[in-house]
């Protein structure tokens, strides 16, 4: 297969001026990899844009989010990026009311008022919740509860597919195309894929998720990855049902409606896992942390956790997400390690990377 050729197709909107096969090669199909390339090319639409994955789209940690948003951050950097985010989406769903993208009301519960108000977005409007309002849960006698606005879940996988159906014809695509040598030269980037075809770029946005095979690329990230686990807690959802957000555990309990159950997510403890490795479903200790955790908020429902969905994700040191070129020439950027939380920071990190692609468009043009 001639690598270029394949290039040529994804430039009906205009190629840029560069040589090689693409200006930008996006290494990652999953939210954030396609929404890296759709604000690169919302920016630039002349620009010659490739999306590179080693399978398919939407179908590596996007497959297994649980694409709760909800408006919140540990830092400013974070709580930034979450309101950014929060805009972009809605942004999204007024222009499209079909994306798989669904409100949902929101309940916070922590023993720590300080700590929620601090990290919780205005957008989110919080206001003390009666207890008689936790069918689903009860407050244990430090905790209190809050009702806020602007959560929302999504079907990531699906609007994954979709974004990547909206970029075809602009974008290039290679799926299936593991990325194995990542190498900056004077004239470009070239890449080495799995099959032995080389493609050249002059920048490259690595958004890999939690799969780092370029160890010596990205050693002085410090990303360590990290299992990520939800149980299915098989019982009817109702068209009022809420999230609750269980703060202090980082926790949360959420109606999916389109599948008919609920989930409910909690911090595994295991590091040092790879996704390739993750293929036996849950564990026995995946499902009594789960049961134990959620027996202590919501007993009656943890009878019902039977089955669930294990994957993994990246994590930064600071539990924030990178956006910064791992090259001394810039030409290589990481974007991701979004600790859980790539799909809610999805469009606030693509901006980021945009961001740091146009800064060096200008120097080269300088």
């Amino acid at each position: 297969m001639d690598a270029g050729a394949g290039a040529g197709a994804g430039a009906g909107a205009g190629a840029g001026a560069g040589d090689g096969d693409a200006d930008v090669v996006v290494v990652g199909a999953g939210v954030v990899g396609c929404l890296v390339a759709t604000e690169v090319l919302a920016r630039v639409p002349r620009r010659r844009v490739m999306v590179v994955d080693r399978g398919l789209a939407g179908g590596g940690a996007s497959r297994f989010s649980a694409g709760l948003h909800f408006p919140r951050g540990a830092t400013p950097r974070v709580r930034a990026m979450s309101a950014y985010s929060q805009r972009w989406y809605a942004d999204l769903c007024r222009r499209d009311p079909r994306v798989p993208i669904h409100p949902v009301g929101m309940t916070v519960v922590s023993a720590d008022e300080a700590t929620v108000r601090e990290h919780y977005l205005p957008e989110a409007r919080l206001r003390p919740l009666p207890e008689a309002r936790l069918p689903e849960a009860r407050l244990r006698p430090a905790e209190r509860g809050w009702d806020g606005d602007g959560a929302h879940h999504a079907d990531v996988a699906a609007l994954t597919e979709l974004l990547a159906a909206r970029l075809r014809g602009r974008a290039a695509f290679r799926e299936g195309s593991a990325v194995t040598a990542v190498r900056s030269t004077p004239d470009g980037v070239v890449l080495t894929l799995g099959s032995g075809i080389r493609l050249t770029a002059s920048r490259v946005v690595l958004a890999p998720g939690p799969w780092l095979p370029w160890p010596l690329l990205l050693a002085p990230l410090g990303v360590r990855v990290k299992k990520v686990v939800a149980l299915h807690v098989e019982r009817p959802v109702a068209p009022h049902d809420r999230a609750t957000v269980f703060h202090d555990e980082d926790a949360f309990l959420l109606p999916l409606a389109h599948r008919g159950h609920w989930l409910f997510s909690y911090t595994s403890p295991d590091w040092h896992v790879t996704p390739d490795a993750l293929t036996g479903g849950l564990s026995a200790d995946d499902l009594d942390r789960g049961r134990a955790v959620l027996e202590r908020h919501a007993p009656a429902l943890a009878p019902y956790c039977v089955s669930g969905r294990v994957f993994c994700d990246a994590y930064s040191p600071d539990r924030a997400p990178i956006v910064r070129p791992v090259t001394a020439d810039g030409r290589v950027l990481f974007a991701g390690a979004a600790g859980g939380s790539g799909y809610r920071l999805a469009p606030a990190i693509a901006a980021a990377a945009a961001d740091l692609l146009d800064g060096l468009d200008e120097k080269d043009t300088a």
